[in-house]
């Protein structure tokens, strides 16, 4: 059982940056894909990036396209989410998920691992 730790949220204002990072319990980390999801209050769960096992493939949600960026450091069982640029609709509790195989995916129901989520508050 993998267990996911993400750290790194806080108050921010707006065009400030954060760093969120995802540590994972298991050494098979590096054969795991990652994504990372957020939720505002009142809101569904919505996809944020993406990163295979490998970090060749990456993709993002095109409200964070250009202002987001996701890498991971295998040999750390680390996954980061750098949030540049932040608006106030960024505001939400931020999850990073893992799922077997090494790809990434946009459907949150491809993850088998979920961590607790870090919030994050961009004020205006």
């Amino acid at each position: 059982q993998v267990q996911l730790v993400e750290s790194g949220g806080g108050l921010v204002q707006a065009g400030g940056s954060l760093r969120l990072t995802c540590v994972a319990s298991e050494r098979a980390f590096s054969a795991l894909g990652i994504g990372w999801f957020r939720q505002a209050s009142g809101r569904e769960r919505e996809f944020v990036a993406g990163i295979s096992w490998s970090s060749t493939g990456t993709d993002y949600a095109d409200s964070v396209n250009g202002r987001f960026l996701v890498t991971r450091d295998n040999a750390l069982r680390t996954a980061f989410l750098r949030l540049n640029n932040l608006k106030p609709e960024d505001t939400a509790v931020y999850y990073c998920a893992a799922a077997d195989g090494g790809a990434y995916y946009k459907n949150e129901k491809a993850y088998q691992y979920w961590g607790q989520g870090t919030q994050v508050t961009v004020s205006s």
